[in-house]
């Protein structure tokens, strides 16, 4: 098992370099200034493109922008927040679409596994019904429409939680969003769940496990539910990116300062931040590989076949 994880470690570092190498060259030959043109002259956007080192070789420059990396400096922007550094206003961004997206993370795939769950036990019956039903509309309606509708009963009408995000009351302005975001993982979870814990109750092995007198909650802890996993940890990994990288809607009409706000601002400034515009992207890669090697590593938890294939293949 070490090695199976060490392999995946391994392939996981070396596809993100060469992520971050691409992801540098695209934006170092992008066209436009870096600089915002309105509140700098010709000779001091040249002294600073030097002072930076942008008009040195590619390669020079993708050099010394790892070094800074590996140190935790992305540099400072050129344009958004011209001359403070990018980790500072990257923590605070990252911190408020963390945490959101964690709570969503956690109410979506709590709730979508349970009524996944009852759905499967109760096949065909009232209650499967409405989970199909609840998981189409939780899937087809955008989450920032179920943020406007939370917003106007539970803040306008029921005046309970904040109208806009207030980060010095934390748990009340992240419930409205979180709970929105929550409902498309919590529907996918759901409907993922359903349709694998039916196709395995009908497996071979389950009808030899209850022809043994195996029912009830055993059967479905260690034969069906274990089975079905694989499949929703799949679905699960995306969501988990998309939820914890911010939500750009949401996060725009509740006015949460977050990575998604964050990245539009970079591109639609006075001057496109190309440091910002790649810090995100690479920190978006980041967890997108990070993600998935965890979902790799959980398939040979969840299933050994897995690691036995990939010991064959060595």
């Amino acid at each position: 098992m070490a090695k199976y994880i060490l392999k995946r470690i391994g392939m996981a570092l070396l596809t993100l370099l060469l992520i971050i190498f691409v992801l540098f060259v695209l934006v170092r030959i992008m066209p436009g200034n870096p600089f915002p043109s309105e509140r700098m002259n010709a000779t001091q956007i040249a002294n600073k493109r030097a002072e930076m080192g942008l008009d040195d070789p590619i390669p020079v420059q993708f050099v010394n922008y790892m070094r800074g990396v590996l140190k935790g400096d992305f540099g400072k922007g050129t344009s958004l927040y011209y001359g403070v550094p990018i980790k500072t206003v990257l923590y605070t961004c990252i911190n408020n679409s963390f945490r959101i997206g964690g709570l969503a993370i956690l109410l979506g795939t709590a709730l979508g596994l349970l009524l996944g769950i009852s759905a499967a036990l109760n096949r065909g019956k009232f209650l499967d019904g409405f989970c199909t039903v609840f998981s189409i509309i939780g899937v087809c309606v955008p989450s920032y429409v179920f943020l406007i509708f939370l917003q106007y009963f539970f803040s306008y009408k029921i005046p309970f939680f904040p109208y806009f995000f207030d980060n010095t009351r934390f748990l009340f302005s992240s419930t409205i969003p979180a709970v929105s975001l929550s409902l498309f993982t919590m529907s996918t979870v759901s409907r993922f769940t359903r349709n694998e814990m039916v196709e395995v109750q009908d497996s071979d092995y389950v009808r030899l496990a209850q022809s043994k007198g195996m029912y009830g909650a055993g059967l479905v802890w260690h034969h069906v539910l274990r089975n079905s996993l694989i499949p929703i940890v799949t679905v699960l990994a995306p969501l988990i990116v998309d939820l914890l990288t911010g939500a750009l809607v949401v996060e725009k009409i509740y006015g949460i300062n977050g990575i998604g706000k964050l990245m539009v601002d970079a591109i639609t400034g006075e001057g496109v931040d190309y440091n910002y515009v790649l810090a995100l992207g690479i920190l978006y890669s980041a967890l997108y590989i990070g993600i998935m090697m965890v979902v790799d590593i959980l398939y040979g938890i969840l299933d050994p076949r897995i690691r036995v294939a990939a010991k064959g293949e060595e």
